[in-house]
């Protein structure tokens, strides 16, 4: 009756399990595998954000397939800042309003995917790429992301696993869970990756505000060398989740992204799925960033020392450089799968932690934290991770 695309594993894995019977039992889990920004105890400008969606504007109904220009202007402006440096600007044309990141993804699919088709992504990463793209019919080619003082592309295996049926690829800058971004020296390797192969680039920027070093980040969404397709959205650069505002911008050499546009505004017009209200509320929530984004690296920035405290004072892990983004990688003895490690860590001692598997690292001993977890919960949540590895 249903199908195939859908044929998932949908029986709850025991990791799940494991968190809701203690739960069940009344314990108090400390979190440090939090990714919702709207419940760590951080501030929001209440009055400010509920006060962007009183205009009368919001009762009329406007259908703009690429979304409103008020909000693809405002968009354009918070490019213009990042990339007005080097003198590029994001054409408010060249962007597409989308719900989500997600569905962005399915945009980008649909427009450059047949059924079957193959698409290269980063390993480790964010596992979410596996459902969507299941959900559009693209076929997903992993290949790695190497660790040696820091994270690389590893550009001589993605040439191993190129086909002739490779469409694209896909870079996250930075990259959930690593927190590497693509470096300046790479950016030339892998336009001429792409150029070579005939490849489009869909590079997910949504972390990209969050950099912990200074490494001179740059935007791809100002990338002309290659068609590319740049997503992010208000969920983190503003961590307004909630509000389901998204986008793609599409740049490279002029005639392909006139045929893209062409037909990513179609592809939109189908859907038009971005309502009016949080449209009209765009550059007041983009602006929220200037204020909330200082207090959120506060954060990460004292998750990270108290990270690097705890550690000093024992060998047997050790923490991955990060570069930026909100999650940290540790390092741990292989004395179990990563999941059982999880699974003890919450039945034992009431702390949530991602095993490393749920990222597609390749092999066990890596444990992922989040950084926005509030401090006090983050340190004592901590102390007992060490505590525990320790036994």
């Amino acid at each position: 009756m249903f199908s195939d695309r859908t044929n998932w594993r949908l029986a709850q894995n025991r990791f799940t399990q494991a968190v809701e019977e203690v739960r069940a039992r009344g314990a108090r889990i400390l979190d440090l595998a939090a990714s919702n920004p709207t419940r760590v105890g951080l501030k929001y400008d209440a009055t400010e954000i509920l006060a962007a969606f009183g205009s009368r504007q919001i009762l009329d109904y406007d259908p703009q397939a690429k979304g409103l220009l008020s909000a693809r202007v405002a968009v354009s402006d918070y490019y213009r800042e990042l990339c007005g440096r080097n003198g590029n600007e994001v054409n408010p044309e060249r962007i597409v309003l989308t719900t989500s990141t997600s569905e962005g993804y399915s945009y980008v699919f649909r427009l450059l995917f047949n059924a079957g088709e193959e698409l290269l992504v980063p390993k480790p990463s964010y596992p979410l790429f596996e459902f969507l793209a299941d959900l559009q019919d693209v076929k997903l080619v992993p290949y790695p992301l190497i660790y040696d003082h820091g994270w690389q592309m590893d550009f001589p295996s993605m040439e191993k696993v190129l086909t002739p049926r490779t469409r694209g690829v896909v870079v996250v800058h930075p990259n959930n869970p690593t927190g590497s971004y693509v470096h300046a020296s790479e950016l030339g390797q892998l336009n001429e990756f792409c150029q070579a192969h005939g490849l489009a680039l869909i590079v997910d920027e949504v972390f990209l505000d969050y950099g912990l070093e200074e490494l001179g980040h740059f935007t791809f969404a100002a990338n002309q060398d290659v068609l590319t397709f740049t997503l992010s959205g208000l969920s983190k650069i503003s961590a307004l989740p909630q509000m389901k505002v998204a986008w793609v911008v599409t740049s490279g050499p002029e005639d392909q992204v006139a045929a893209a546009m062409a037909r990513l505004e179609v592809i939109a017009d189908t859907y038009l799925s971005t309502n009016a209200p949080v449209q009209c509320a765009v550059p007041t929530l983009l602006e929220q960033r200037k204020s909330f984004q200082p207090q959120l690296m506060e954060r990460v920035r004292a998750n990270l020392a108290e990270l690097d405290g705890q550690l000093a004072g024992q060998n047997a892990s050790q923490r991955l450089r990060v570069e930026g983004g909100w999650y940290a990688v540790l390092r741990v003895p292989v004395t179990r799968p990563d999941e059982e490690l999880a699974i003890g860590l919450v039945r034992e001692k009431s702390v949530l932690v991602h095993p490393g598997h749920f990222y597609d690292f390749p092999r066990d001993g890596y444990l992922v934290l989040s950084l926005i977890t509030a401090e006090d919960e983050f340190g004592e949540g901590l102390r007992r991770v060490l505590e525990y590895l320790g036994t």
